[in-house]
């Protein structure tokens, strides 16, 4: 995984553009974890794709903010959460973080804020953490 990891950041400028695939800022490679994009991890094995930890199957989110916000928007709209994905697919096709595919999936964060922004988990937790609004826009 290492391995990969290092490959990604040069291959996309992560260091240089000091924010991830979602557009969320980050300071230090070490808060950057991968994403499973096509293949989850929890079936990835079971289909024949070890880990799932494959060049053409992830991206690399910020680990407490845009990682966990992707997957708690996937707990609540599935919908939101496969277009971000189809986003952030179509960044590593272009081989590139694009600030369109950035901006597009801004809107799509925006539309579930207005949406979740005011509710709170069965834990009286805010479904949208103050972190999660920290991004570039």
């Amino acid at each position: 995984m290492r391995e990969l990891k290092i490959i990604m950041l040069k291959k996309y400028c992560l260091l240089q553009l000091k924010y991830d695939f979602m557009g969320f800022p980050f300071n230090d490679s070490s808060e950057l974890s991968f994403h499973h994009l096509i293949i989850p991890r929890s079936i990835s094995e079971e289909v024949g794709f070890a880990d799932g930890n494959f060049f053409w199957n992830g991206v690399l989110l910020k680990r407490r903010t845009s990682h966990d916000y992707l997957h708690t928007i996937e707990r609540y709209n599935q919908e939101m959460f496969f277009d971000i994905t189809s986003e952030m697919l179509d960044e590593v096709i272009k081989g590139s973080i694009d600030l369109v595919n950035i901006q597009r999936i801004n809107f799509i964060l925006l539309a579930f804020e207005k949406e979740f922004g005011n509710k709170l988990t069965r834990n009286k937790q805010p479904i949208v953490r103050k972190e999660y609004l920290e991004r570039i826009r």
